[in-house]
C-alpha cells in the first residue's frame, strides 16, 4: 500500500529570508561592536597574537608582502570595487532597462562607505603599530573598508546574477571569484599589519548585514 505524497511546505519568500539574515547580522555586528568599544580583554588579546604572528610572517615574506600589497592596493581596493559596482549599474540600465535596480546598487554602495566612515570616526580605533612597517594606512582602524566594500560589492553582484538566472557555471565561477575576493583582501589587511582581526570580521558582518538589507528592500518595494 503507496502512502499519500505529502507536499513540501512552501517556502518563505525570499525577502523574508533576507530579513532574517538582516537581523542575525545586526546583532553579531552590534554585539562586536560593543565588545571593541568596551576594549574587551580577551578580544584584544586574540587580536594581539594574531597580529604579532601575521607581522612576523609578513617580515620573514618579503616578496609574498609585495604580492598583497598589490592585491589590496589595486585589485581589491575599494575603489575598484566601487568601479565594478558602477559598471554593473551601467550594464544593467544599458541591456536591461532597470533603472531602478541601478540605482539601489549604486545606493546601497554609498551607503556602505557612508557606514564605514561614520564607524571609523565614532570609534576612533587605533590601528597597530610596529617598529618596522611593512605597509601603512590612514583613518581609524574599526571597521575594515576594504573588507566591508568588498563584501558589499560581491554579495550585491552574486544576487544580481540569481536574481537574472545567469548560468551555472558562471554563478558558480562568479560565488568562487567572490569568496577568494573577500576572505583574500580581510587576510590581506591583516597580513600587512594595518589592521586588527576583528577590524575585518566588523567590515564583513557589517557588509552582509548591508547585502541581506538591500536585497530585502528590492524584493519589496521594486517597481
Amino acid at each position: 500500500m503507496h502512502s499519500p505524497s505529502v507536499d513540501s511546505p512552501p517556502r518563505p519568500p525570499e525577502h523574508r529570508i533576507a530579513a532574517r539574515a538582516t537581523g542575525a547580522l545586526a546583532l553579531c555586528s552590534v554585539l562586536l561592536l560593543v565588545l571593541v568599544v568596551a576594549e574587551w580583554r580577551p578580544l584584544l588579546s586574540a587580536d594581539g597574537d594574531i597580529a604579532d604572528t601575521t607581522h612576523r610572517w609578513a617580515v620573514d615574506e618579503p616578496g609574498l608582502t609585495h604580492a598583497f600589497r598589490i592585491l589590496t592596493d589595486w585589485v581589491w581596493d575599494p575603489w575598484a570595487m566601487r568601479v565594478l559596482a558602477a559598471v554593473a549599474a551601467l550594464w544593467l540600465v544599458w541591456r536591461r532597462n532597470a533603472r531602478w535596480t541601478a540605482v539601489w546598487l549604486v545606493v546601497t554602495c554609498a551607503l556602505g562607505t557612508l557606514v564605514q566612515q561614520i564607524l571609523k570616526a565614532a570609534v576612533g580605533r587605533e590601528r597597530p603599530v610596529w617598529p618596522d612597517p611593512v605597509d601603512s594606512a590612514h583613518f581609524a582602524a574599526y571597521p575594515s573598508g576594504h573588507a566591508l566594500t568588498a563584501t558589499v560589492v560581491c554579495g550585491l553582484l552574486l544576487w544580481l546574477l540569481h536574481h537574472y538566472g545567469a548560468g551555472r557555471a558562471l554563478r558558480l565561477t562568479a560565488l568562487t571569484i567572490a569568496v577568494v575576493s573577500v576572505v583574500g583582501v580581510g587576510l590581506t589587511r591583516i597580513w600587512l599589519g594595518v589592521h586588527w582581526f576583528s577590524d575585518v570580521l566588523g567590515g564583513w558582518l557589517l557588509g552582509a548585514m548591508l547585502v541581506t538589507l538591500a536585497v530585502t528592500v528590492h524584493q519589496r518595494y521594486r517597481p
